[in-house]
C-alpha cells in the first residue's frame, strides 16, 4: 500500500489536531527539562560561589576548627567516608539476596509480593524514623552515639535501593539464558551465579551506586546515631564526625568562618552525589 503524502494528510483535521498536541506536549517537556538544569546549575553554582572561599587545600587536610581559626573538613570527611562505607557493606550483600529470591525463587507463593510491598514501604519511608529506629534499638541500648548505629541506619536506606536494582535487573535477563543452561545441566544456584548475574551485572552494580549517593547526603539519622566528633577518629563505637551533620551545625552557627566550611562541605557532596549519578547512569547505559 502506498504512504499517504503529507500534503493530503495536512488538510485532515485529525491530522493537525495531533500535530499541534504533538508540539505542545513537546515544548512542554522542553520548558520542564530547561527549568531542571536551570535550578541545579543555579544551586551548583550558588555552593561554589558561597563556599569557594573554603575549598583550599586545607579543607581536605585538616580538621573542624574552633570558631575564629582556620581549618578544614578532614574529621568530617574521613567519618563520612567510614559510616557510609560499612552501610554499603552491610546493606549491599543484604540487598542483593533479597532482590535475587524475589528474581529467581519468588515466582510463586505469596511471599515475595509481600516482600516486595514492603520493600517499597521502606524505599518511601523517611530517613529520620530510620534513624529514631536505630537510636531506640541500639544507641539507648548501647547508652552513647557511635559511627556504627550510623552505619547500621543507613545500612537500612541502602537494602530496599539495592533490593529493587537488583529484582528489576534480573527480571530483564532473558529466560532464554536460564533455560539453555538447565537444559545443560547446570543447577539453580549456578544458573543465578554465572548467568544471570553477569547479565544483569551493571545493572546491579547502578543500583549500589544510586544507594551509596542517596546516603551521602542523609543527616536526620546521623543526628540521633553518629551525632558529631570534633576530632579525627577512627573510632567506629564512639561519636563520629560526618559531612551531613557538620554542615548541619555550621550553616546555623553564627561564625562567619563556620558558615563557608559549611557552603565548602555542601559543595563537596553535592559534586560527589552527582558525580556518582552520572557515573551510574553511564554505567548502566553501556
Amino acid at each position: 500500500m502506498a504512504a499517504t503524502p503529507a500534503s493530503a494528510l495536512s488538510g485532515n483535521p485529525l491530522y493537525r489536531r495531533r500535530r499541534l498536541i504533538n508540539r505542545v506536549m513537546l515544548g512542554l517537556s522542553g520548558l520542564a527539562l530547561g527549568s531542571g538544569l536551570f535550578w541545579l546549575a543555579w544551586i551548583i553554582v550558588t555552593l561554589l560561589i558561597k563556599g569557594g572561599a573554603a575549598l583550599s587545600p586545607a579543607l581536605l587536610l585538616e580538621s573542624t576548627p574552633p570558631p575564629g581559626e582556620a581549618g578544614g573538613l578532614l574529621n568530617a570527611i574521613v567519618g563520612s567516608v567510614l559510616i557510609s562505607g560499612v552501610g554499603t557493606l552491610i546493606g549491599t550483600p543484604i540487598g542483593i539476596l533479597a532482590g535475587t529470591y524475589l528474581a529467581e525463587y519468588g515466582q510463586r507463593g505469596w511471599l515475595a509480593p509481600v516482600t516486595r510491598f514492603l520493600n517499597d514501604v521502606l524505599l518511601s519511608a523517611p530517613s529520620i524514623v530510620i534513624g529514631l529506629f536505630i537510636y531506640a534499638v541500639y544507641v539507648a541500648q548501647v547508652g552513647h552515639y557511635s559511627g556504627w548505629a550510623g552505619a547500621f541506619a543507613l545500612a537500612i536506606l541502602v537494602i530496599p535501593v539495592v533490593v529493587r536494582a537488583t529484582d528489576n535487573m534480573l527480571g530483564l535477563v532473558p529466560n532464554s539464558l536460564r533455560e539453555a543452561a538447565a537444559a545443560l545441566g547446570c543447577p539453580q544456584w549456578r544458573i543465578v551465579l554465572f548467568i544471570s548475574y553477569r547479565a544483569a551485572r551493571s545493572g546491579i552494580i547502578t543500583g549500589v551506586l544510586l544507594a551509596v549517593a542517596r546516603i551521602a547526603g542523609e543527616t536526620a539519622p546521623l543526628l540521633f546515631t553518629a551525632l558529631n566528633n570534633q576530632f579525627l577518629s577512627m573510632n567506629m563505637n564512639a561519636p563520629m564526625a560526618n559531612l551531613p551533620v557538620v554542615i548541619f551545625q555550621y550553616a546555623a552557627s553564627p561564625f562567619e568562618d563556620w558558615n563557608h566550611l559549611a557552603w565548602a562541605g555542601a559543595a563537596l557532596i553535592t559534586l560527589l552525589v552527582l558525580a556518582i549519578n552520572i557515573a551510574a547512569r553511564s554505567l548502566f547505559r553501556k
